[in-house]
């Protein structure tokens, strides 16, 4: 007998909605739910500044602990650390919170459902809806949900439910197999976290070079970049690497010697970039060789 799973109709009911972990990304799923028509009745925060957030965003919630918001819910937003998400269920379950029957979905992007298996026990319906964004904790987190891709897990009779969610959020959902969230979310934080690593070591460097306004310069760049890797992929290659200038990059790498973690970094993405451009035929074999001599062979 398939589970009785309120809001999946053509035209979902309103649902009361719990957040517990109002952090950035609670605040603005919750915010965004709201806009659809939902109710966010109860809140669990911890830190001051949450409870500020969840005094701002949902006036009309009261402040409970994460076992008596899941009371007052039918669907459960847990928004935590993903360190901390795991001991929370668990203490949801050991607690005897009343589950069953309740959507209890998650925002890690490295967990799947699994992580929610001792609630499910006790009658949870499982999610994991994760939005492929970064947030700064302002009011424009909510409007950043429009269109955006939601990474989401769940279990088949559930996908309709999670599909909804997610649609009535603004986003666009992509299901990710269970066994795959954590090559999934590796992704996602390699291009993400790296990305703000590289760029604000660049500004520093430029900054370094005598540069007043780094960002002026680095914008259109990487603007244009950044259009060219997701349009053309490794055919978008451009640069002393994927040319094979091999004088080129031993100045980088002679110049960078003040900077030895930049240093260190530069050629461990020049190496990554010269076996991409070769086996995408952007760069030839003998020049591919010279490249790596003077980044001081493979790893």
């Amino acid at each position: 007998m398939e589970p009785d799973i309120p809001g999946t109709s053509a035209h979902p009911a309103r649902l009361a909605v719990g957040v517990i972990g109002a952090g950035r990304a609670g605040t603005a799923l919750g915010a965004a739910l709201v806009r659809a028509g939902h109710d966010v009745v109860a809140v669990s925060a911890v830190s001051q500044t949450s409870v500020q957030r969840a005094a701002a965003h949902f006036p009309s919630a009261v402040l409970l602990a994460p076992d008596e918001v899941a009371g007052r819910a039918d669907l459960v937003l847990l928004t935590v650390p993903d360190d901390v998400l795991p001991g929370l269920v668990a203490g949801l379950a050991a607690t005897e919170a009343p589950l069953a029957g309740r959507m209890l979905a998650h925002a890690s992007g490295r967990y799947g459902i699994s992580v929610l298996e001792p609630a499910t026990r006790r009658g949870a319906l499982p999610m994991a809806l994760h939005p492929v964004m970064t947030f700064t904790g302002r009011d424009e987190d909510v409007d950043r949900l429009k269109g955006l891709c939601f990474g989401v897990t769940a279990p088949d009779v559930l996908r309709p439910a999670a599909e909804a969610l997610v649609i009535e959020m603004g986003g666009e959902p992509v299901f990710i197999a269970e066994s795959e969230r954590e090559l999934y979310h590796a992704a996602i934080a390699f291009a993400s976290n790296h990305l703000i690593t590289l760029v604000t070591s660049a500004a520093d460097l430029l900054t370094t070079a005598g540069v007043a306004d780094p960002a002026r310069l680095l914008g259109p760049l990487l603007g244009a970049s950044l259009d060219n890797a997701l349009r053309f992929g490794d055919a978008g290659l451009t640069g002393p690497v994927a040319r094979g200038d091999a004088g080129t990059v031993a100045a980088h790498v002679a110049v960078l010697s003040g900077s030895p973690t930049v240093r260190s970094a530069y050629i461990a993405m020049a190496r990554l970039t010269a076996d991409r451009a070769l086996a995408a035929g952007v760069l030839e074999p003998a020049d591919a060789e010279r490249l790596l001599d003077v980044l001081g062979g493979r790893p």
